[in-house]
């Protein structure tokens, strides 16, 4: 296993990219310690009981900056939280390798769509509270729920960039949301893995480690997302969840070398592509938005 500030540094890394662009943080964490020899339960259990806490104070630090809309919190993290519950239950028993491909693939186009429409097309502002409803809430955070629990994260990659494609919730209130419910979706998922795996569903060690490292990042996740501009970070979110969701598909199917590196290559150019063309439709909009100067008399 890997040292205290080794973990330390792996909550960090992953509070800052999940309470920034409003996912990551159970797929980065699960995939590192899964990486160093930590079964998919024991990491997948661990990381959600870290999240109880790490999610505990994104939510409240998203609050403060008026990130959070109160009823979707509750509407999406409800049904996440026995999504999770039956999740965990179920990779307690079962095995779920077979369905990282399907779900890849769906969060694939899900990253692609985001990555179009906020660098090219930019944002749309909401006409109803169509994506405020329980009736899309509830079946998107059951699911979503389900698959984190599942997959060891996931909460983000699907509930985040759902939300944002509906076009109907503010960014950054759809980052801050999400990030809230994940308390609810984390602490069901913990509950899960106790109750069936007993001791052995979570090391306590994991969790605390990468608990502290979160804690220190989540304030300051909190504040960045207050202050980036909404277009420049969804185009972000569409390129981490294309690229990673590749990555997981490439090595499922073992393309072999060099495919590999000439598709990261291609992604990673029209990724920056990407990301030039809504910093500069970002300062458009900025510019269009300013009132005109006064006529001279």
């Amino acid at each position: 296993m890997p040292s205290l500030i080794i973990l330390a540094l792996i909550g960090l890394a992953a509070q800052l990219v999940d309470g920034s662009l409003g996912m990551a943080y159970g797929v980065t964490s699960t995939t590192l310690l899964v990486a160093w020899g930590a079964s998919p339960a024991l990491a997948s259990g661990s990381v959600h009981l870290a999240e109880v806490g790490t999610s505990l104070i994104s939510g409240a630090s998203h609050w403060r900056f008026g990130n959070i809309d109160r009823k979707v919190v509750l509407r999406l993290g409800v049904p996440g939280a026995a999504g999770a519950f039956l999740g965990a239950t179920l990779l307690s028993n079962i095995s779920t390798a077979v369905g990282r491909p399907v779900m890849s693939s769906i969060l694939l186009v899900l990253g692609a769509v985001l990555l179009i429409r906020f660098a090219f097309r930019g944002l749309t502002t909401p006409k109803s509270n169509f994506g405020r409803r329980g009736r899309f809430l509830a079946p998107l955070g059951l699911i979503a729920g389900f698959i984190d629990a599942t997959g060891g994260g996931g909460w983000g990659p699907i509930a985040t960039p759902t939300m944002l494609i509906s076009g109907r919730t503010e960014l950054r209130k759809v980052i801050g949301s999400v990030s809230a419910s994940e308390f609810l979706v984390s602490v069901a998922a913990s509950v899960g893995f106790l109750v069936n795996l007993g001791g052995d569903g979570v090391d306590w060690t994991i969790a605390a480690a990468l608990l502290a490292g979160g804690a220190v990042a989540a304030p300051v996740a909190a504040l960045l997302v207050a202050r980036v501009r909404p277009r420049i970070l969804g185009t972000v979110v569409g390129g981490l969840i294309l690229i990673t969701n590749v990555r997981t598909l490439l090595i499922h199917f073992e393309v072999p070398a060099p495919v590999p590196l000439l598709v990261y290559g291609v992604l990673a150019v029209l990724w920056a592509w990407a990301v030039f063309a809504a910093v500069v439709g970002s300062k458009r909009e900025a510019e269009s938005a300013q009132p005109p100067a006064p006529a001279n008399a």
